[in-house]
């Protein structure tokens, strides 16, 4: 029981220095979306865990999935629309193994002019937070490279699931 009230105390200070959670009730309350993933050997590392890399590929399962449940892959490459994420960022707060289910939730945070930011938190089966993160997706002029304004039909999507927290 010591042990246990030992790492909530230490969960509750981590959570707090995580600059993008102010409040993480609210923040974690705010997820819809999930996809699970079995973690699978070749993303395991030579201690048995997930590898710190491979956690990215699963940001980027978890957002196509969730960008594709919007409908808003739709829209791209028609009018030479298109994604690139600008940053990325995840804290790593639990061990991730071989065969494990891990829960990856997405939803959207902000929405501004060209781009709209992601947050992520991950699940084990017990429930407990593996991991947390977030990152800024711009929308591009695929011709030009340049950032392009999110068309009006997106930002209606994108701004609904905000409202949805």
């Amino acid at each position: 029981m010591l042990v246990r009230a030992i790492w909530l105390s230490w969960e509750e200070s981590v959570m707090k220095s995580i600059d993008y959670i102010h409040d993480f009730e609210q923040w974690q309350s705010g997820f819809s979306f999930s996809l699970p993933i079995k973690v699978r050997f070749s993303e395991t590392d030579l201690y048995g865990h997930v590898n710190n890399t491979s956690v990215f590929i699963y940001f980027e399962e978890a957002r196509i999935e969730y960008l594709n449940s919007l409908g808003l892959f739709k829209e791209l490459g028609q009018d030479e629309l298109g994604f690139v994420v600008a940053d990325l960022q995840c804290n790593y707060l639990r061990q991730m193994y071989f065969n494990e289910i891990i829960h990856f939730y997405v939803k959207v945070e902000s929405v501004g002019n060209t781009s709209f930011d992601i947050h992520y938190m991950a699940k084990n089966e017990k429930g407990e937070i593996t991991l947390t993160g977030r990152g800024r997706l711009v929308t591009i002029d695929l011709i030009k490279q340049k950032p392009q304004i999110i068309p009006a039909a997106m930002r209606i999507v994108l701004e609904a699931e905000m409202k949805k927290q």
